[in-house]
């Protein structure tokens, strides 16, 4: 019966493991209700920006202002990847880093100096086993990031773009369109590129003047796109590790089914043998 008993132990296992699995898919769902709202939330204020930008927006002021301000040869780039602390969420986190690299590999074939920033563990795991050298890392931005991370992320590169050291910068990320759809992307927030007007224009009563709202909202305007990035790739993470918790679940689900088929037809089998033992050993004494 010793195989017998080695089927009981991989069952119990199985079911052990299925459990955790589906404690975490619960886990994962709970978070991303959450994580899905705080997306939600950003996207109105995000809209609000961009249309005053636009509105705003006009040569004789991109020309005054350093984070409009348009490079003529593009000689050192920015690379800011942001990916997860943990994993367990099928190939989230090794999908961002193949955005990464394939970023960071088409700006140095153009001849551009590419510095690296990463967000994560993940991503810092993996770079430094490559060896990749990174300008900074940060692991400390959890499951519910706030604009001050942004403004930690970013203030740094705008000071350094305005003053010339930096010629762009682009961001890595997760693009949450569905809890199905969470592509990798890459997006380029500096320099601000002016938004499209859709619609008429409004005719807006400017207070104190275009130059001073802009002062103010540009750098808003950078800042809410990368918190919008961090959003959005917290919820893609929820959503990713919920997928494949679900898959983990379902998988020790149907390896049961074969566990315990197995075991019974074992089973079956040694009862059996045992009977027909009885039985030939019945005969011969009677014989």
């Amino acid at each position: 019966m010793a195989k017998g008993r080695e089927l009981v132990g991989r069952i119990k296992t199985t079911e052990n493991t299925r459990k955790i699995t589906r404690t975490m898919e619960m886990v994962a769902t709970s978070k991303l209700k959450r994580s899905s709202d705080r997306v939600a939330a950003a996207r109105p204020y995000a809209r609000a920006l961009a249309e005053v930008i636009s509105n705003l927006f006009n040569a004789e002021l991109a020309e005054r202002f350093p984070l409009l301000r348009q490079p003529a040869a593009e000689r050192r780039a920015v690379v800011l990847l942001i990916t997860a602390n943990r994993g367990l969420c099928g190939g989230f986190n090794a999908n961002l880093i193949k955005e990464a690299r394939m970023t960071v590999n088409a700006l140095e074939d153009q001849g551009i100096d590419v510095d690296l920033h990463v967000v994560g563990r993940k991503g810092l795991g993996y770079f430094k086993y490559v060896g990749r050298e990174l300008a900074s890392s940060r692991t400390d931005i959890g499951d519910v990031p706030t604009l001050q991370d942004a403004a930690r992320l970013v203030d740094q590169l705008m000071a350094d773009f305005a003053a010339g050291v930096i010629d762009s910068v682009y961001v890595v990320r997760a693009k949450f369109n569905s809890v199905l759809s969470t592509p990798p992307t890459t997006d380029r927030v500096l320099p601000v590129k002016a938004p499209e007007r859709k619609g008429a224009q409004r005719d807006y009563l400017l207070f104190p003047s275009a130059d001073a709202i802009l002062t103010e909202l540009l750098p808003s305007y950078v800042r809410n796109a990368v918190y919008r990035a961090l959003v959005e790739t917290a919820a893609a993470e929820q959503a990713a590790r919920r997928t494949a918790m679900k898959s983990a679940t379902d998988n020790a689900g149907e390896m049961l089914n074969i566990l315990r088929r197995t075991y019974n037809r074992a089973r079956q089998a040694n009862i059996t043998q045992e009977i027909a033992e009885i039985v030939g050993g019945a005969a011969a004494l009677q014989g």
